[in-house]
């Protein structure tokens, strides 16, 4: 994301956001300082303040735009589950991937605290996003013939895994021409987790 210099009157907020996440993409959560972001903004120290209260209030906005965007990508990809479950989940992988290299900046603010998901926009726009994911699980099993008992459960265990691919992707552990393709760890992973969940469920009936 290209930060704008300067700013025009009434977009300060978003200046500073923009700000936020180019220092963020450069060196995480660690890197992001009202200070450093008022300067990128092209604007004296003390304006951040007609906006955020402190570094951490500028974290938690740039969490939620970042978790507002994800989940805009996420059930885009998801598409209403066509044209099955299993086909859409694995575009919504995709997308969680490609977030997740191309937004650092925001995925870093998204995931760098879990204190960060306590301001309550953060945190209702985090808790939506697993919506997302939770209804794909219970459409997956459903068309699977299962019930969907532990649904939510299964979700949680989906976002983990995604979110460790995409951290061992982000740091270069994870390449796909050199050592693992990402989205193949990924889709092996959710589908081993959903075979398990049906199974389960499948077993209570």
């Amino acid at each position: 994301m290209q930060v704008k210099r300067g700013y025009h009157h009434g977009s300060l907020k978003q200046a500073l956001v923009d700000a936020g996440v180019e220092l963020l993409a450069e060196g995480g959560p660690a890197a992001l300082t009202l200070t450093e972001a008022a300067r990128r903004a092209g604007v004296t120290p003390a304006a951040p303040y007609r906006h955020f209260s402190g570094r951490d209030a500028l974290l938690a906005e740039i969490a939620r735009q970042g978790f507002e965007t994800f989940g805009d990508k996420i059930e885009a990809a998801w598409n209403e589950g066509r044209p099955d479950a299993r086909t859409a989940m694995r575009a919504m992988c995709a997308a969680y991937l490609a977030f997740a290299r191309e937004e650092t900046g925001l995925y870093a603010a998204m995931f760098g605290q879990a204190a960060t998901l306590a301001d309550p926009q953060a945190g209702g726009a985090a808790d939506h996003a697993l919506e997302i994911l939770w209804r794909a699980v219970v459409a997956w099993l459903q068309q699977a013939g299962a019930p969907a008992q532990g649904a939510r459960h299964v979700a949680l265990q989906i976002w983990a895994l995604a979110h460790g691919v995409a951290m061992l992707t982000i740091s270069g552990h994870f390449d796909a021409a050199k050592t693992a393709d990402p989205m193949m760890v990924l889709e092996g992973a959710v589908e081993g987790v959903m075979a398990a969940a049906v199974g389960r469920t499948a077993g209570t009936r």
